[in-house]
């Protein structure tokens, strides 16, 4: 059988015939993507230390708006890649890559993901609000990348990234060293766990012309993915001196980190679903973070 990530099964089986397209283009049925996008911006406000009502409002909002804006960075990936993606075996099934919706339907469904978008950001303070407006260049300009460049990897972490930052900035209302170190950290967690969902195209995409870092580096992937996460690693242990965390916070770190450096270490990079297992992994990791960095502000 052909591997793809595509999941029609299921509760989305259920669903009304014409609403299942929609919810395959929102990648609704692999929810992962919506926790890599919400947990920097989790880390992002617990390391911004506010009040604990703010906090769960904040999380609150963040994780509503990381299913819309993941659903439009759906939308304009699929749209920009659906003649690609017909080529792709993983893709090929996707909604607008095989004819089950038109790029006017598409477009309709990006203007309504972006409208409640917009909904959410105007809840956020105005500083807040300049970042999630000038989130919307690397949304619209991350599909290009594997076009014209070999690191389309790196662009997807300064987009996937861009909640931590944001996070904190809608906790605090400032930018700072704080802000920098968080940013960075989940820049480099999002470089390598997109390096490890890459593996699973390696081979479609060196057909087609498609540029990744799983292409660049190949069997040299595990020496990368090691030092990608060590730097996110020491992004993190920056991030706790600057916010001055607890000592307990750097212990808190080790699961993170062993689970990090043991995947770099097994990885299978000739087998695609145990890519995908390994990419899916990264949720329970980024949670791990997530706690570690509130262990340090007990």
């Amino acid at each position: 059988m052909a591997h793809t990530d595509i999941a029609a099964d299921g509760w989305v089986s259920r669903m009304p015939g014409s609403w299942q397209p929609y919810v395959l283009l929102a990648r609704l049925d692999r929810p992962i993507g919506i926790w890599l996008l919400f947990i920097p911006g989790l880390w992002g406000i617990i390391l911004a230390s506010p009040n604990v009502a703010t906090a769960l409002w904040l999380a609150v909002l963040f994780g509503i708006g990381s299913v819309v804006m993941r659903a439009a960075g759906c939308i304009v990936n699929d749209l920009w890649d659906r003649d690609i993606d017909r080529q792709v075996t993983r893709t090929a099934g996707r909604p607008l890559a095989s004819g089950a919706l038109t790029t006017l339907n598409a477009l309709v469904f990006l203007a309504a993901c972006l409208l409640a978008g917009l909904v959410i950001l105007l809840q956020l303070n105005p500083l807040a609000q300049g970042l999630g407006v000038a989130s919307l260049l690397l949304v619209g300009l991350y599909p290009l990348a594997k076009r014209v460049t070999w690191w389309p990897q790196l662009v997807m972490g300064f987009t996937f990234g861009f909640g931590a930052p944001m996070g904190y900035a809608a906790a605090t209302g400032r930018i700072d060293q704080d802000w920098a170190a968080i940013y960075a950290a989940a820049v480099f967690w999002d470089l390598g766990f997109d390096t490890v969902y890459a593996h699973q195209d390696r081979e479609d995409d060196a057909l087609v012309g498609v540029r990744s870092t799983a292409r660049l580096f190949g069997r040299h992937t595990p020496a990368f993915l090691a030092a990608v996460f060590v730097l996110m690693l020491a992004s993190l242990v920056s991030a706790g001196g600057l916010a001055h965390l607890s000592a307990w916070y750097y212990p808190a770190l080790l699961p993170a980190a062993y689970l990090l450096l043991r995947q770099a270490a097994t990885l299978d990079i000739d087998d695609p679903a145990a890519c995908l297992r390994a990419f899916r992994a990264h949720r329970e990791i980024g949670l791990l973070v997530a706690a570690a960095i509130l262990i340090g502000r007990l």
